[in-house]
């Protein structure tokens, strides 16, 4: 049987200070770069511990809304949102730049990242703020999304992502986190979720619907409450299935 790869991600930099912990288990991560939380000391860390596994290095770019750590739409002009996104990748590239290592790929956080998604006029800020990063970088954008449409009509090269913990609704987009059924946490039953979408090609949604979706890189949220876990389990159980993490 044909061995697949993947690429599973997560979310760090974001202040639960467990990324010596589950960055072995990773092949890329997305460091929060000052928008939703982190700054110039905790983006140097991190980075440190991502080349250290040889993990992939990504930015986690946000709406600059540390309050609500990045989690709801703000009301913000085109041109300010624009500023503020290439400032953040700015400073998480000028850690690399000191670390002696590059940038990978740009993933959206949170509110910008379901709202680009679906909203042309965001999706379209966040590939302008791409296209003027003079090196070739992926963006991880959601399989049919506007977002992962227009970056590839702009010949941006995309990588479609999933989400190994969170529940879908039949439209592919995230059950909403006010749902007590948004987020996933039983690791037989993230197995099953990967599974399915990595070998059929489908996502079970929360109504029991059965709807197609394609990503090759899977996320596990670093502050999922078991995150160490799930990622030691998938880790362990993906390969009895010819699935390989890289």
């Amino acid at each position: 049987m044909n061995k697949i790869s993947i690429d599973i991600n997560a979310d760090v930099g974001e202040g639960i200070n467990n990324e010596s912990s589950i960055m072995p288990y990773l092949s890329s991560c997305n460091i929060a770069c000052g928008g939703h939380a982190g700054d110039i000391s905790t983006m140097t860390k991190v980075v440190r511990i991502a080349k250290n596994h040889k993990v992939k290095i990504g930015a986690h770019p946000s709406f600059p809304d540390k309050a609500n750590f990045g989690r709801q739409v703000m009301d913000i002009s085109a041109a300010d949102l624009y500023s503020s996104l290439k400032q953040q990748i700015r400073d998480l590239q000028s850690v690399l730049y000191s670390e002696n290592t590059q940038l990978h790929h740009v993933k959206p956080h949170g509110a910008l990242y379901n709202l680009a998604a679906k909203d042309e006029k965001t999706a379209n800020v966040v590939i302008e703020v791409i296209k003027s990063i003079s090196l070739p970088i992926k963006l991880y954008a959601p399989y049919k999304s506007v977002l992962a449409d227009r970056a590839i009509e702009e010949n941006i090269r995309v990588t479609f992502e999933a989400f190994a913990d969170r529940n879908y609704n039949s439209d592919l987009t995230l059950v909403s986190r006010n749902n007590d059924a948004a987020i996933l946490t039983d690791k037989h039953q993230i197995l099953e979720h990967l599974l399915e979408m990595i070998k059929h090609e489908n996502v079970i949604t929360l109504t029991g619907e059965k709807v197609p979706i394609k990503a090759s890189t899977f996320c596990v949220h670093g502050d999922t409450k078991n995150a160490y876990e799930i990622l030691k389990f998938l880790n362990e159980k993906l390969p009895k299935h010819n699935i390989n993490i890289q």
